[in-house]
């Protein structure tokens, strides 16, 4: 199921409650690039986030007769959007924490 499908399903149950969203996700994102390492079909994805902090994510290809860059980097970069979505998970727990404790 895609973030737009899950997403689409909490809203149709009422689930309103603060939480991470998908364009937030998008949101904190400022930048990217990717790099293949020559004679291979790795490909690294770098995302920058707002506050400067830089996430990884990779994508191979077993074969290289299909490998393809464009789909290289979709894999890549959705490999490190799932990183984020740990890390603003925990965040908001932590900022919900801190209101319980004041």
């Amino acid at each position: 199921m895609s973030d737009k499908e899950i997403e689409k399903k909490i809203i149709e149950n009422g689930l309103t409650a603060p939480r991470v969203t998908p364009e937030l996700i998008e949101l904190i994102i400022t930048d990217e690039s990717y790099y293949v390492f020559p004679g291979t079909t790795v490909t690294i994805c770098l995302l920058t986030l707002a506050n400067g902090f830089n996430v990884t994510g990779e994508s191979a290809c077993a074969s290289p007769a299909n490998f393809n860059e464009e789909i290289g980097r979709s894999i890549a970069r959705e490999n490190a959007k799932q990183k984020i979505w740990g890390f603003e998970g925990y965040l908001l727990k932590q900022r919900l924490h801190e209101s319980q404790i004041d």
